[in-house]
C-alpha cells in the first residue's frame, strides 16, 4: 500500500475511536426516539418545546451524518490506494494525496467536538452582562460585549433571547440578561464566565484620555425542566410589579414584570421582557434553576481543587482576559496566553481560536489533575 493508504488508515482508526467518544450509537437512538416525539398529531401544540424537540432532533442527525460521510470517504479512498495502479500511475497518486488531505482537515474540523467532555457542554445557556465601575464607559463597554457575543450566536446559527435589559444613563448598557439556544452553546462560551477588562481612548472624555473599564459576564447552562435540581416553593418569595422600559400597550400598566427571591441562597431575579406574567414568571424559574446549578458546580470545582492542593480563588468574577484598543492593538486571555491583534475580528465575533485555546487548556489541566491523583501514596507503604 502507498504511504497515503497507510495515512488513511490510521485516519480511519482515528475517527473510529472518536465516534466511540462521542457515543454515536446512543445518539443513533436518541434520534429514532426524537422521531417518533416528533410523530405524535399533538407534538406541534406546544410550540417552544417543539422547535427545540426538532432542533436537537437536527442537530444530532447532522453530527451522525457528517462523521458517517467521513468515515466512508476515508474507506473509499483507501480501497482506491489498495488497486495496483495506485503505486505507478503518478497523476492518480498525485489525487489521492490531495484528497487524503483535504480528508485530514475535516477530520480536524470535526475533532474539535472531542472537547466537549463536561455534564453540560451540550446544553443552552442563560447569559448575563453587568457593566463594572466606571460609569459611562464601563456600560458603554458592556453593550460592545453584548453585540460581540450576538455576532457569535449569529454565526453559529444560535438562536437568542433577551430576557432583561437595564439601559445605560447615557450609553450602553446596565445589565442585560439572554437565552442562547442551541447544541453544545455551553461547551462553547463557558470559557467567557467572568471579567473582561477594556482598555481604550475614551470616547466620553473630552480630554482623550485612556480608560479602563471592567464587565462581568456570567454563563450558566440551562438545565430540562424534568431534571433532579428541584426548588421547594416555600423557599422562594414572589413580587409582581408594572413593567419598565420604553412604554408601548401595557408594558407600565400591568403587574407583567416578575422578581423572585431565593431565600436560602438570596439570589433574586428579575424578568420583564415578556407581556405575561405566567411567561416571565417561567423564564425567572428557569434562570433561577441555572444559578442554583451554578453554585452546585462551583461548590464541585472548591471541593476538587481543596482535594488536590489548589488555592486558587475559585470565585466566578476573576478577570480573564485583557481588550486592549490603545495605545496598540491586543486581545489576550490571560488563562491560556492565547492573544491577537485582531481587536475588530474578536468585537466582531470571531471568538473561535479563544473558544478553542480554553477547551484545549481545561482538558490539559484535566489531564494532569487525572495523572496526580493516579500516583501513588509511598507515605502509607
Amino acid at each position: 500500500m502507498i504511504e497515503a493508504g497507510k495515512q488513511l488508515a490510521q485516519l480511519l482508526e482515528q475517527i473510529k475511536e472518536a465516534r466511540t467518544l462521542l457515543d454515536h450509537e446512543r445518539k443513533a437512538v436518541d434520534v429514532r426516539a426524537l422521531d417518533i416525539e416528533m410523530s405524535d398529531p399533538d407534538f406541534w401544540k406546544d410550540q417552544e418545546k417543539a422547535a427545540r424537540v426538532s432542533k436537537k432532533r437536527e442537530d444530532l442527525a447532522k453530527e451522525l451524518e457528517l462523521w458517517a460521510a467521513l468515515q466512508t470517504e476515508v474507506e473509499q479512498l483507501i480501497s482506491l490506494c489498495e488497486m495496483p495502479e495506485a503505486e505507478h500511475d503518478l497523476d492518480l497518486r498525485a489525487d489521492i494525496e490531495k484528497r487524503a488531505a483535504e480528508l485530514h482537515e475535516k477530520y480536524q474540523k470535526l475533532e474539535f467536538y472531542l472537547l466537549f467532555s463536561e455534564q453540560y457542554d451540550e446544553n443552552s445557556i442563560i447569559m448575563a452582562i453587568h457593566a463594572g465601575t466606571g460609569g459611562v464607559e464601563a456600560m458603554d463597554w458592556a453593550a460592545m460585549l453584548q453585540r460581540m457575543y450576538l455576532r457569535y450566536a449569529e454565526k453559529k446559527g444560535w438562536r437568542v433571547n433577551i430576557v432583561d435589559y437595564s439601559p445605560g444613563m447615557e450609553a450602553g448598557l446596565k445589565s442585560v440578561v439572554m437565552e442562547i439556544n442551541g447544541r453544545h452553546v455551553y461547551g462553547h462560551l463557558k470559557g467567557e464566565h467572568g471579567t473582561h477588562r477594556l482598555v481604550r481612548m475614551s470616547p466620553f472624555n473630552a480630554d482623550g484620555l485612556r480608560q479602563t473599564s471592567f464587565a462581568l459576564v456570567e454563563i450558566l447552562p440551562q438545565i430540562e425542566q424534568d431534571s433532579d435540581l428541584v426548588i421547594d416553593p416555600k423557599d422562594v418569595r414572589i413580587d409582581t410589579m408594572t413593567a419598565g422600559g420604553n412604554g408601548g400597550q401595557s408594558v407600565n400598566t400591568t403587574y407583567s414584570a416578575i422578581r423572585l427571591v431565593h431565600i436560602p441562597t438570596g439570589i433574586i431575579i428579575s424578568v420583564q421582557n415578556e407581556r405575561s406574567q405566567l411567561q416571565n414568571k417561567e423564564t425567572a424559574f428557569k434562570i433561577l434553576k441555572a444559578r442554583l446549578l451554578a453554585l452546585q458546580l462551583q461548590a464541585q470545582k472548591k471541593e476538587r481543587e481543596e482535594l488536590r492542593g489548589e488555592h486558587k480563588s475559585a470565585e466566578w468574577g476573576n478577570q480573564i482576559r485583557s481588550y486592549v484598543l490603545a495605545p496598540y492593538r491586543m486581545v489576550k486571555d490571560l488563562r491560556t496566553r492565547h492573544e491577537t491583534s485582531d481587536t475588530v475580528g474578536v468585537l466582531d465575533g470571531e471568538l473561535d481560536p479563544f473558544v478553542e485555546a480554553y477547551l484545549r487548556w481545561i482538558k490539559i489541566k484535566g489531564n494532569e489533575a487525572r495523572a496526580v491523583s493516579d500516583e501513588p501514596d509511598y507515605e502509607d507503604e
